[in-house]
């Protein structure tokens, strides 16, 4: 085995990985539950959640599931509340999940690779250039020490995807010239402020809202789709350039995130992504990614849909397999079998370069300005504070009226 001795010891005597889930939302408990339900003996023994309820919430509905609740085995005393105790959930894992939101990322995914541990993490990996380096740099050490890192990229063990994207790579349209990438969706949910919050706890519960914990809707959701155009590609764009604003939010309530962005992305071999992004209520609904190319065009969304047709409109390919896999099941088989088997895989690379491409895309829009890939990841512009506490500051606060400071082109600082 390529595994270090203290990351393996488990494959000697009991082959029982023993899993730590840090971020008890809605997508820690569906992480939580595919990590369960893969193969061999597997438990859950640490959690983690800045709010009780939630970390409660997230552990009463794994226990309703008959097919993992004899793999739950989380004493009270390894459930952690708080922005600054996950160590403790590490070191008692072999297996660490992290699915808070992004902003914390960087720091616990480098805390995991340092305790020898492997590791799921959903994306965004960031919020900033200089989270994105921390990652990187964790990634390689994690590779260095033989263990396996997985990203919630999910499209990329999705069977679907793969057969299209493999039909793109081998020229099934010929050269792609451009791809439209679209994910417009209802609004984000807002849980109402309550009386007796402080600044940072309101600001935790509406994650979503703020630039610094989310890292903007780009990241957080058109990544999805963003990330094909990459992947069958072979590259990330070199410059981007964007419009974007508050169209349909108004008020303090709605922190200071944009509810559209529209983004260009220039690849170094002239291919243009348009990336279109939107969040409001009673609107057009469309998750697609539809690729051009000089010999034909090809869709790419999803849900059987794929196809791809010649220069003539006529289909020539469709996606006809009946394969009811679920992509959030297989990137945590693919993962846990990895580590059985002491082959390690990493997606830290293309989850941490799709997540930056998203994060370009949100500084031009933010700004304004045209910025070249490099300039954008080599910023040194922190918008996630090192170290954080329940007790901490958050670095954005409302104005005097109560409303946040929203990002204005021209004015804006990104990098």
């Amino acid at each position: 085995s390529t595994l270090p001795v203290e990351s393996n010891a488990y494959v000697a005597g009991s082959d029982t990985l023993k899993v730590a889930l840090i971020g008890c939302g809605s997508r820690g408990a569906g992480a939580a539950r595919d990590a369960l339900q893969t193969e061999g003996p597997v438990e859950l023994v640490a959690m983690v959640d800045v709010f009780r309820d939630q970390l409660d919430n997230c552990y009463n509905m794994l226990m309703k599931i008959d097919t993992i609740r004899d793999r739950i085995k989380v004493p009270e005393e390894h459930k952690f509340v708080g922005l600054d105790n996950y160590n403790e959930a590490i070191e008692l894992a072999d297996v660490v999940l992290l699915v808070t939101p992004p902003a914390f990322r960087p720091v616990q995914f480098e805390a995991a690779v340092k305790a020898n541990k492997h590791v799921f993490m959903e994306k965004p990996l960031a919020s900033d250039a200089p989270g994105i380096r921390k990652i990187l740099a964790a990634g390689k050490l994690a590779e260095e020490k033989g263990l396996s890192v997985v990203v919630g990229l999910q499209s990329r063990y999705s069977v679907e995807f793969n057969e299209i994207v493999k039909r793109l790579q081998d020229g099934a349209i010929g050269t792609i010239n451009s791809a439209k990438c679209n994910r417009m969706s209802g609004p984000i949910r807002q849980i109402p402020r309550q009386p007796d919050q402080t600044e940072l706890e309101y600001q935790l519960r509406n994650w979503r809202h703020f630039c610094w914990l989310w890292a903007g809707s780009p990241a957080a959701l058109t990544i999805h789709i963003n990330d094909i155009v990459h992947w069958a590609k072979g590259a990330y764009p070199f410059r981007a350039f964007g419009i974007g604003g508050r169209s349909s939010l108004s008020g303090p309530e709605h922190g200071d995130i944009y509810d559209n962005f529209y983004i260009e992305y220039e690849y170094e071999d002239g291919a243009i992504m348009h990336s279109r992004t939107r969040n409001s209520a009673d609107t057009w609904a469309d998750r697609s990614c539809i690729f051009h190319g000089t010999e034909g065009t090809a869709s790419a969304s999803g849900r059987g849909r794929s196809e791809i047709k010649n220069i003539k409109g006529e289909v020539v390919w469709r996606y006809q397999e009946n394969n009811d896999s679920n992509p959030f099941q297989v990137e945590h088989d693919v993962f846990f079998k990895s580590i059985r088997s002491g082959e390690p895989i990493s997606d830290t690379q293309s989850g941490a370069y799709s997540t930056m491409a998203d994060i370009l895309g949100r500084m031009v829009v933010h700004s304004g300005q045209r910025i070249e890939w490099d300039e954008a990841f080599n910023s040194d512009l922190v918008l996630v504070p090192d170290y954080m506490t329940l007790d901490s500051e958050p670095p954005v606060l409302p104005l005097e009226n109560g409303h946040y400071p929203i990002p204005i082109p021209g004015r804006t600082r990104v990098i």
